[in-house]
């Protein structure tokens, strides 16, 4: 089936990447619409994990099997290497053991795609150096009293913390309004996209 051109190019890029017919499992999967999407465009064997409960509902809705967990308490349930792919995407920044989390999502996982915001996009930059206010931006869109977000990361953050844990960067997309960023992206992407394994090096794509 061919990819739907009116969803994000994040969305668009986790459908490329992901092979047809793998086993998927999606930490923090909201709605459940990027897995729904990778089930009709790709024929996976897709399986979410959700804590809020309004969420899950969308997800049944959808046809999504889902599961109702807090994914800081880890997957003990998962064997290793129980599923071709492990996502998180724009839930990485929202964990309370962001370093745990991706430990075992790389467990359970062959490969993970991973997302997040962008904390040092030069917007973000003006707000505090300029404004000396926590940053309201399209990407980050909440006021810091009620912010899901626990954990501010910048894609130069993620890179260096890659390069630490000796996680291997398959492919990367930097993200600004929809459209790819391919200079400083540390800088003027709002959204930073990887596809990672435990393999040491790096390989950006």
């Amino acid at each position: 089936m061919p990819l739907n051109k009116d969803i994000s190019l994040e969305y668009r890029t986790i459908l490329e990447w992901v092979k047809p017919e793998s086993a998927v499992l999606d930490l923090g999967c909201g709605d459940g619409e990027l897995l729904s999407q990778l089930v009709q465009a790709k024929s996976v064997r897709g399986q979410g994990i959700e804590i809020d409960e309004q969420a899950i509902y969308k997800c049944v809705a959808k046809g999504i099997s889902v599961f109702h967990e807090d994914i800081d308490n880890g997957l003990p349930e998962y064997g290793d290497k129980s599923f071709d792919y492990v996502i998180l995407s724009q839930s990485f920044q929202q964990v309370k053991k962001p370093d745990e989390v991706l430990k075992e999502a790389l467990r359970v996982g062959r490969q993970v795609i991973i997302s997040f915001p962008n904390f040092a996009h030069y917007s973000a930059r003006y707000h505090y150096s300029i404004k000396g206010r926590a940053p309201v931006t399209p990407s980050l869109p909440y006021e810091w009293y009620d912010t899901p977000n626990t954990h501010f990361l910048s894609i130069s953050d993620f890179i260096q913390y890659c390069r630490k844990r000796n996680f291997r960067i398959k492919k990367t997309v930097y993200i600004e309004k929809d459209k790819p960023v391919r200079i400083l992206p540390n800088l003027f992407s709002s959204v930073g996209l990887f596809l990672i394994t435990k393999e040491q090096g790096e390989e950006h794509s």
